[in-house]
Protein backbone atom coordinates (compact mmCIF):
# COMPACT_ATOMS: atom_id res chain seq x y z
CA UNK A 1 0.00 0.00 0.00
CA UNK A 2 1.08 3.37 -0.74
CA UNK A 3 1.54 6.15 1.49
CA UNK A 4 -1.92 7.50 0.75
CA UNK A 5 -3.48 4.18 1.21
CA UNK A 6 -5.09 1.71 -0.93
CA UNK A 7 -6.21 2.82 -4.87
CA UNK A 8 -9.69 1.69 -5.36
CA UNK A 9 -10.34 1.59 -9.64
CA UNK A 10 -13.49 0.73 -10.52
CA UNK A 11 -12.47 -0.74 -14.24
CA UNK A 12 -8.57 -1.20 -13.26
CA UNK A 13 -7.87 -3.49 -16.70
CA UNK A 14 -9.43 -0.09 -18.86
CA UNK A 15 -7.46 2.77 -19.41
CA UNK A 16 -8.82 6.24 -18.21
CA UNK A 17 -7.57 8.62 -20.94
CA UNK A 18 -5.61 11.74 -20.19
CA UNK A 19 -7.27 12.16 -16.30
CA UNK A 20 -5.07 10.72 -13.52
CA UNK A 21 -7.35 10.09 -10.32
CA UNK A 22 -8.37 7.09 -8.33
CA UNK A 23 -11.96 6.57 -7.59
CA UNK A 24 -11.25 5.69 -4.37
CA UNK A 25 -8.95 5.73 -1.73
CA UNK A 26 -8.78 3.12 1.21
CA UNK A 27 -6.74 4.26 4.52
CA UNK A 28 -6.88 2.78 7.74
CA UNK A 29 -6.79 6.13 10.16
CA UNK A 30 -6.07 4.02 13.37
CA UNK A 31 -1.81 4.43 12.78
CA UNK A 32 -2.40 7.59 10.63
CA UNK A 33 -2.71 12.05 11.25
CA UNK A 34 -4.83 13.33 8.70
CA UNK A 35 -4.01 16.71 7.35
CA UNK A 36 -7.15 18.82 5.91
CA UNK A 37 -5.49 21.92 3.69
CA UNK A 38 -7.88 24.97 2.82
CA UNK A 39 -8.27 26.03 -0.13
CA UNK A 40 -4.88 27.07 -2.03
CA UNK A 41 -4.44 29.82 -4.69
CA UNK A 42 -1.03 31.19 -6.53
CA UNK A 43 -0.30 33.78 -3.86
CA UNK A 44 3.10 33.75 -2.41
CA UNK A 45 3.34 34.95 1.72
CA UNK A 46 4.45 37.91 0.53
CA UNK A 47 1.60 38.69 -1.46
CA UNK A 48 2.73 38.13 -5.08
CA UNK A 49 1.11 35.97 -7.22
CA UNK A 50 2.37 33.14 -9.05
CA UNK A 51 1.93 32.62 -13.18
CA UNK A 52 0.19 36.48 -13.08
CA UNK A 53 1.63 38.89 -15.10
CA UNK A 54 0.55 42.64 -14.14
CA UNK A 55 0.59 44.64 -17.16
CA UNK A 56 1.31 48.93 -16.70
CA UNK A 57 -2.56 49.41 -17.65
CA UNK A 58 -3.83 47.94 -14.33
CA UNK A 59 -4.61 44.87 -16.31
CA UNK A 60 -3.00 41.30 -15.78
CA UNK A 61 -2.49 37.97 -17.95
CA UNK A 62 -2.75 34.73 -15.73
CA UNK A 63 -1.15 31.57 -16.83
CA UNK A 64 -3.27 28.06 -15.37
CA UNK A 65 -0.38 25.08 -15.84
CA UNK A 66 1.83 27.58 -13.47
CA UNK A 67 -0.84 28.69 -10.95
CA UNK A 68 -1.13 24.71 -10.71
CA UNK A 69 2.01 24.07 -10.69
CA UNK A 70 2.57 27.22 -8.07
CA UNK A 71 -0.50 25.92 -5.94
CA UNK A 72 0.85 22.38 -5.62
CA UNK A 73 4.27 23.83 -4.37
CA UNK A 74 2.32 25.28 -2.04
CA UNK A 75 0.54 22.43 -0.71
CA UNK A 76 3.29 20.35 -0.62
CA UNK A 77 5.14 22.96 1.93
CA UNK A 78 2.09 23.45 3.79
CA UNK A 79 1.78 19.23 4.05
CA UNK A 80 5.66 18.89 4.75
CA UNK A 81 5.41 21.78 7.53
CA UNK A 82 2.06 20.39 9.23
CA UNK A 83 4.00 16.65 9.18
CA UNK A 84 7.64 18.05 10.79
CA UNK A 85 8.71 16.69 6.97
CA UNK A 86 6.79 13.36 7.04
CA UNK A 87 4.44 13.74 4.18
CA UNK A 88 4.50 15.28 0.74
CA UNK A 89 2.04 15.68 -2.51
CA UNK A 90 1.61 11.69 -2.60
CA UNK A 91 0.26 11.58 0.71
CA UNK A 92 -2.98 13.69 -0.54
CA UNK A 93 -5.74 11.15 -0.53
CA UNK A 94 -8.33 13.44 -1.41
CA UNK A 95 -8.21 16.60 -3.56
CA UNK A 96 -10.87 19.48 -4.80
CA UNK A 97 -9.97 21.97 -7.81
CA UNK A 98 -11.66 24.98 -8.43
CA UNK A 99 -10.96 26.38 -11.81
CA UNK A 100 -12.55 29.62 -13.65
CA UNK A 101 -13.31 27.85 -17.17
CA UNK A 102 -13.26 24.26 -17.66
CA UNK A 103 -13.24 24.75 -21.46
CA UNK A 104 -10.14 26.54 -21.51
CA UNK A 105 -8.43 25.51 -18.52
CA UNK A 106 -9.42 21.99 -17.34
CA UNK A 107 -6.56 20.67 -19.88
CA UNK A 108 -3.56 22.92 -18.71
CA UNK A 109 -4.67 22.44 -14.75
CA UNK A 110 -4.74 18.41 -15.51
CA UNK A 111 -0.94 18.83 -17.69
CA UNK A 112 0.31 19.73 -14.64
CA UNK A 113 -1.83 17.57 -12.07
CA UNK A 114 -0.32 14.23 -14.45
CA UNK A 115 3.18 15.96 -13.98
CA UNK A 116 2.75 14.99 -10.04
CA UNK A 117 0.91 12.12 -10.16
CA UNK A 118 2.20 9.47 -12.74
CA UNK A 119 -1.16 7.33 -13.25
CA UNK A 120 -4.26 6.47 -11.68
CA UNK A 121 -3.50 3.99 -9.06
CA UNK A 122 -1.00 6.50 -6.91
CA UNK A 123 -3.18 9.29 -7.39
CA UNK A 124 -5.35 10.87 -5.05
CA UNK A 125 -9.42 10.89 -5.62
CA UNK A 126 -10.14 14.43 -7.29
CA UNK A 127 -13.33 16.58 -7.96
CA UNK A 128 -12.51 19.30 -10.25
CA UNK A 129 -15.63 22.31 -10.50
CA UNK A 130 -16.12 25.24 -12.69
CA UNK A 131 -16.67 28.41 -10.38
CA UNK A 132 -18.00 31.38 -11.33
CA UNK A 133 -15.49 33.37 -9.30
CA UNK A 134 -12.24 32.92 -7.34
CA UNK A 135 -11.41 35.06 -3.93
CA UNK A 136 -9.52 37.50 -5.98
CA UNK A 137 -9.58 38.29 -10.01
CA UNK A 138 -5.48 37.08 -10.56
CA UNK A 139 -6.40 33.24 -9.19
CA UNK A 140 -7.29 30.94 -12.33
CA UNK A 141 -7.02 27.72 -9.56
CA UNK A 142 -7.07 27.02 -6.41
CA UNK A 143 -7.41 23.57 -4.54
CA UNK A 144 -8.07 22.20 -1.50
CA UNK A 145 -6.38 18.57 -0.04
CA UNK A 146 -6.75 16.16 2.51
CA UNK A 147 -3.42 14.09 3.15
CA UNK A 148 -2.86 11.60 5.81
CA UNK A 149 0.73 9.53 6.89
CA UNK A 150 1.78 7.25 9.89
CA UNK A 151 1.98 8.64 12.97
Amino acid sequence: MSSNGQSFLLDPEKQAGPTRYSHARVVQPSTHHTIYVSGIAAVKPDGTYEGVVENPDGTFTADVREQTAAVLRRIESIIQGASNGKANLYNIVDATVYILDMKTQYAGMNEEWNKIWADRASAPSRATIGVKELPDPRFMVEIKATAIFEA
